[in-house]
């Protein structure tokens, strides 16, 4: 784990979480989410859900349904090779996904290193860099600078080291971020979207063994009246929890919003709900999460763990009423080893599934690395004279949203192939996209369409 600022990190959360793909660096990797088919199969053929089920509709396009995008982490676009920069600035600006940037770390520095004496030249860059690609901002309100947690004020004496970034302001300073998110806004009046907080950081209770939600929620809450305050136009979502699943080995702590891929920790359900009916009020609601488990697994496989994420997803909407972010979401253990073809079926597969759940806007946690080969990055580093850029992950995301916009209509598809439940679709009344789960070529038939499919193939059909 690198010690400066920018770390990416990934705790806040009970002990012995297994770390994800990308948990050091800016890393990652890939996310998560895909669906079950429902089939209604019949010998070979079946009935291809091509979204959130026939007639229905994903999130309606509103202000607070961006589609799809992704955070800016340590290393990102806007610093290296200036020839490089210039190229990743030109491939970001041809759609301008909605860009996410933190206050504090991936990138950002101290933005108050001493109360009243601010820094934000770091936040400055990158806000300036998602501007210049005509994308959407987005500002997640995390972290908090030392002061503010008991440690020392002073740029010169930030602690960045995991365990500090990771800590939560001190009640005593809920009222002193709340102030900084103010200033922020301020400061960036074109900025609409903003996100308090990361992942509950620093609010796991470890005598209670569960998160102290209170304590969120009055940061929360303050943070909320501040932004309001500024500009009523201002949209504030919360809780981003992490989504926590365990196997059925482990029942500890289980919950009834479960399925073939595991049990949500229940733990994670009640401080929802705390925060859901506690709140002042919030334009979106926001999480994150894995379709493995606590301990990796991928249950029963890794494109069906993906359903997890419909099934989530509809139960936060059910609970809420309120537009659905998913802020980070993976499909990949860190530990994986998969080829990039397999790496692409899987986040395929996955953004399926949060379209299916009705999401109005998922962020893709960009991972990207100084040189060297960097497993699911959108475009190549920056700090390379010949870097900035597409990769193939970029290419999906962008084709993706282009495909199915917030709002899309969903339409079922006939399906006929060697394997059928290996064969995921979604469909609209435009597009179709097609992916085979399977490790081999197989023979395909969607949509009265007959064609073969490598292995890990993913493809686009118009209708």
């Amino acid at each position: 784990m690198e010690r400066h600022r920018g770390t990416t990190v990934r705790s806040g959360r009970p002990p012995g979480r297994a770390p994800r793909r990308g948990t050091t660096a800016p890393l990652a990797a890939v996310l998560l989410t895909a669906l079950a088919l429902l089939l209604a199969a019949s010998g070979c053929t079946s009935r291809n859900e091509g979204g959130a089920g026939p007639g229905r509709t994903g999130a309606s396009n509103t202000a607070t349904a961006l589609g799809w995008g992704f955070t800016h982490t340590q290393y990102s676009a806007d610093t290296g090779d200036d020839a490089a920069v210039t190229r990743a600035r030109e491939l970001l600006s041809a759609q301008g996904l909605p860009q996410d940037q933190a206050i504090m770390g991936w990138g950002a520095g101290n933005p108050e290193p001493s109360p009243g004496s601010y820094d934000f030249s770091d936040l400055d860059r990158r806000v300036d860099y998602i501007r210049s690609t005509g994308a959407t901002p987005v500002i997640t309100l995390c972290c908090a600078p030392d002061w503010m947690k008991g440690g020392e004020p002073g740029a010169s004496s930030t602690d960045w080291s995991v365990r500090s970034l990771e800590t939560a302001p001190l009640p005593a300073h809920y009222q002193d971020f709340a102030d900084l998110a103010a200033k922020i806004a301020r400061r960036y009046p074109d900025v609409r979207h903003f996100i308090v907080w990361n992942e509950f950081k620093g609010f796991f209770d470890d005598t209670a063994q569960r998160w102290d939600y209170e304590g969120y929620t009055q940061l929360y809450n303050r943070v909320y009246d501040a932004l309001k305050k500024v500009n009523r136009s201002n949209l504030v979502g919360g809780p981003y929890l992490v989504m926590d699943s365990y196997g059925p080995q482990d029942q500890s702590f289980a919950s009834s919003l479960k399925g073939p891929w595991g049990s949500v920790d229940q733990r994670v359900l009640d401080a929802f709900r705390y925060w859901n009916e506690h709140k002042k009020g919030a334009d979106f609601v926001v999480v994150d999460g894995a379709s493995f488990t606590r301990t990796n697994q991928l249950l029963p496989d890794a494109f069906a763990a993906t359903d997890k994420f419909t099934a989530v997803s509809e139960w936060l909407r059910e609970q809420s009423g309120l537009p659905l972010w998913w802020a980070e979401y993976y499909v990949e253990p860190a530990t994986s080893g998969w080829s990039e073809k397999r790496r692409l079926a899987t986040q395929a597969a996955g953004m399926m599934a949060l379209a299916r759940g009705g999401t109005a806007t998922a962020l893709y946690w960009s991972p990207q690395q100084r040189s060297g080969p960097c497993p699911g990055c959108l475009w190549t580093p920056t700090q390379q004279s010949d870097g900035g850029r597409e990769l193939p992950m970029y290419a999906l995301i962008a084709k993706f949203a282009r495909a199915f916009p917030p709002g899309t209509r969903f339409t079922t598809v006939d399906v006929a192939a060697d394997d059928v439940p290996d064969v995921r679709v979604l469909a609209s009344v435009k597009n179709l996209l097609v992916v085979n789960t399977l490790d081999r070529a197989i023979d395909a038939e969607v949509d009265g369409r007959t064609f073969p499919m490598a292995a890990y193939e993913v493809r686009w059909l118009t209708r």
